[in-house]
């Protein structure tokens, strides 16, 4: 079911359709992007769970391979999913230093049913997977370098986190757990920082400000930047008309108060 939910949005982005969902735009977004350059037209109906997709070009969001266009294209989803055993490889590694633990971990995920079969579908799941186990890999890789504060690794590492951070949220809620995590574990390293005498306020003042620019102002403004695309891409009427204003609708391509001058 949920397989013809989201892949009804990739469509939707496709042929520029705009329409209401709970969750934010970011993961129908890269499935409708998946669809679009794997060859998928947005044709397909999604009308309920089962349907074939006969000639239809979906496996480029879905699950295989797609030699449309003499391109070969990995699935998304899957891609996405299959990222997740480094992640979490090269986490258990950084927070262990146990090789056995890493590939221990490695091989777990490697064989967990539940995970590829999340994994094959036109689903949101691998997609907030891959940034939430991104968001935690770059949060422990920054405090490897914490020895080194403001180095090329330290900036990049941060800034990766709050990328991550706007990826978890930008595609559900849930999201907000992970922005949790990183926070409880950034007030701790300021707290601990607070307490090192051989640091002056002043270098205080640069960690704190460093971590209010990479992760706040950045996730947010990665996050407005997704609506912003959101409104953009979805310019013609459709489902989700109803949801928004007048002066809203008259905006969109085919609604019956298109171009008509509607009173604030």
């Amino acid at each position: 079911w949920d397989e013809t939910h989201f892949g009804k949005m990739g469509s939707y982005y496709i042929n520029r359709t705009f329409f209401f969902d709970v969750h934010p735009p970011l993961g129908k977004m890269l499935i409708g992007l998946a669809g679009y350059l794997s060859g998928y037209d947005g044709t397909f109906p999604f009308q309920k769970p089962g349907d074939r997709y006969e000639q239809h070009s979906y496996l480029g969001m879905r699950g295989g391979y797609n030699f449309s266009h003499d391109l070969l294209f990995l699935q998304f989803c899957a891609f996405l999913g299959s990222c997740l055993v480094p992640f979490a490889y090269l986490t258990v590694l950084e927070l262990s230093k146990s090789l056995p633990a890493a590939l221990l971990t490695a091989v777990i995920l490697i064989f967990d049913t539940g995970c590829i079969t999340l994994s094959q579908y036109i689903l949101l799941d691998p997609i907030l997977m891959f940034f939430l186990m991104g968001a935690v890999l770059s949060m422990v890789k920054c405090n490897s370098c914490a020895d080194r504060p403001f180095s090329a690794s330290w900036w990049f590492w941060l800034s990766l986190t709050g990328v991550n951070l706007a990826g978890a949220m930008g595609v559900k809620f849930v999201g907000l757990f992970v922005v949790l995590l990183v926070g409880l574990n950034t007030i701790y390293d300021l707290w601990d920082l607070l307490g090192n005498l051989s640091l002056s306020l002043v270098i205080f003042g640069k960690h704190l400000l460093a971590r209010v620019l990479c992760l706040i102002l950045l996730p947010l403004a990665l996050y407005t930047a997704m609506f912003a695309v959101h409104f953009t891409v979805l310019n013609k009427s459709g489902p989700g008309d109803g949801f928004f204003s007048s002066a809203f609708q008259s905006q969109l391509i085919g609604n019956n108060l298109h171009n008509v001058s509607v009173p604030e």
